[in-house]
């Protein structure tokens, strides 16, 4: 009863971990914690729903490269591509000079870092960070890996029975795709949180299926949505495009979470926004 499958974002490959193991590592250190936290700061005294975690960071290793590279440099096209657009929406000047795309990307990643105060350093590797993992899911809608991704997200609802499923960064993009394809496995609730899924131009036009006429809509086995975004979220842009990208999204909550922290989940997780929406999916009421 009220168990609940997470689905993780950027920057959780567990090298020396299976898959499986992995999915137990952030349910047990990150998942189930954070939540914790959440639900006693919203005032629920019962025990800490279980949380199974779909883990598919694995699948989105390539091949074809040796290492992980964090030199922006070393981008191919498609992902230059995401996080030139990811830093124009954050609003990127004009004035940054045109040029070979990966001295653009560098130089708009200095001017991100430099007008939020922001580690260069820290800045160029979660540009990296964001246009290598977006990429290798997005790259082609009929790859293996995106398809055994959405897997890894309906095996865990199907196994584990549950009705709610809280998807954090990328992983909202592979659990809007996973629910999409699974009309027939019922969720109650589906809690989206730092999402970049209106991101236009790379990400909204590229999900399975496609939006209409720019319209992405609410998976129809999904009987509630809620989205949590910080403002200052980097990742969840542009504010308030969830809201507007997609019919039915039930709640698009803009609030203060202090996250700013390089976007890691726990820090969402654990706030108290996320279990009152648990609680009052579950029907029961805050102290």
């Amino acid at each position: 009863m009220n168990a609940i499958v997470g689905v993780h974002g950027i920057w959780n490959f567990k090298r020396r971990l299976t898959p499986e193991e992995a999915a137990a590592n952030l349910a047990n250190r990150v998942w189930t914690p954070a939540l914790a936290r959440s639900l006693e700061g919203a005032g629920h005294a019962g025990p800490t729903p279980t949380v199974t975690v779909a883990y598919y960071a694995d699948l989105l290793r390539r091949s074809d490269r040796q290492g992980a590279s964090e030199d922006l440099e070393d981008l191919d096209p498609l992902e230059q591509e995401i996080a030139l657009a990811w830093l124009t929406e954050l609003g990127l000047p004009e004035a940054v000079p045109m040029g070979r795309s990966f001295i653009r990307v560098r130089q708009a990643a200095t001017w991100l870092a430099q007008s939020r105060g922001l580690p260069e350093a820290s800045v160029a590797w979660f540009t990296n960070r964001i246009a290598r993992e977006v990429g290798a899911y997005l790259r082609d809608p009929d790859s293996p890996a995106r398809k055994a991704a959405r897997a890894r997200v309906t095996d865990a609802v199907a196994s584990s029975g549950a009705r709610v499923v809280i998807a954090h960064s990328l992983g909202s993009i592979v659990a809007y795709e996973a629910l999409w394809e699974r009309p027939d496995l019922p969720i109650d609730l589906l809690i989206t949180l730092g999402s970049p899924l209106a991101l236009p131009g790379v990400v909204l036009p590229r999900l399975c299926p496609p939006p209409i006429d720019g319209m992405g809509a609410r998976p129809p086995g999904v009987s509630r949505w809620v989205n949590l975004a910080d403002p200052g979220d980097i990742v969840a842009i542009p504010p308030r495009g969830i809201g507007r990208a997609f019919a039915n999204v039930d709640v698009d909550d803009h609030t203060e979470i202090g996250i700013f922290d390089f976007h890691f989940a726990k820090n969402y997780l654990a706030h108290p926004r996320v279990g009152q929406a648990l609680i009052s999916n579950w029907g029961q009421t805050t102290r």
